[in-house]
């Protein structure tokens, strides 16, 4: 047991519980989140928590009082969670908190399902990982959830490796073809014009296509929860599957929403398209 006097000034400050508004319960709450004996003047901290710094133990505090809250949310929405692991403090949308630790700190959403799916991205360094895996390994690397359990991670590799295509998936030989087409006004036009733009394309460019559109068909079909619908989803793919030829800030901010649209079209009609 260590008293108030054999702990450093700044320490002192961690280990002083003040007396909560909300009464007696407020404030044995709070001090078995804290350890420290309740009404005692220079109370005592359990040795374990000497380790954490303030933050930690407000976030303590934080949770403690939100677990025996007396208002509880409940929430009709359905996840397929696994245990994850976050290298950083993360954001939880439904408590409004962080989620803090070192190993297995929370939850999160996994596969078709997962909200904001390609939209929100995963940790950098993680998806630079899966990326050497690929240099180093080829079809041998494994990206399965035991190694990668955020998805965010595989998805945000996925879109890395179209960007950094020397040639697009959606050519420069076709691009200015592609959005004329998305200018067509008459939806069945504009889908015959997109048809036969598409036929243009390096046969191993058609069938990247064509798989990638059947995959994203599948996300929306989950759109209920993960919320991307074939719209979202070209907003997302439409500059990372085609570039303008010319290196233009200009011409690509132009264009940004005909390459959403095209993205759209080729996910929304990709039975007739392909």
């Amino acid at each position: 047991m260590f008293s108030e006097e054999m702990w450093p000034e700044n320490e002192k400050k961690c280990a002083v519980v003040r007396k909560p508004k909300q009464g007696r319960k407020r404030q044995e709450l709070l001090a078995v989140a804290l350890g420290v004996k309740v009404g005692v003047r220079g109370g005592f901290l359990w040795p374990p928590l000497k380790l954490f710094a303030c933050p930690q133990i407000s976030s303590l505090v934080r949770r403690a009082a939100l677990t025996h809250h007396d208002n509880h949310f409940n929430y009709e929405k359905t996840h397929n969670f696994k245990v994850h692991t976050f290298r950083g403090p993360h954001w939880c949308e439904y408590c409004a908190n962080f989620m803090w630790g070192l190993i297995a700190q929370g939850v999160r959403c996994s596969g078709l399902k997962s909200e904001g799916l390609y939209r929100v991205s995963g940790f950098t360094e993680h998806i630079e990982d899966v990326k050497m895996a690929f240099d180093r390994d080829g079809e041998k690397a494994d990206i399965s959830a035991s190694i990668y359990p955020d998805i965010n991670i595989i998805t945000g590799a996925l879109k890395l490796y179209f960007r950094d295509l020397p040639i697009p998936v959606i050519t420069y030989d076709t691009y200015s073809k592609f959005i004329e087409a998305a200018k067509i006004s008459n939806v069945d036009e504009r889908l015959e014009a997109v048809h036969e733009v598409l036929m243009l394309l390096p046969p191993a460019h058609y069938e990247t296509l064509r798989y990638l559109m059947i995959h994203l068909k599948k996300v929306t079909l989950n759109e209920k929860d993960n919320f991307m619908n074939a719209e979202n989803l070209g907003i997302v793919f439409g500059p990372t599957l085609m570039r303008p030829p010319e290196d233009s800030t200009l011409t690509t901010l132009h264009d940004m929403r005909y390459q959403k649209l095209i993205v759209q079209i080729l996910i929304e009609n990709e039975d007739v398209l392909f």
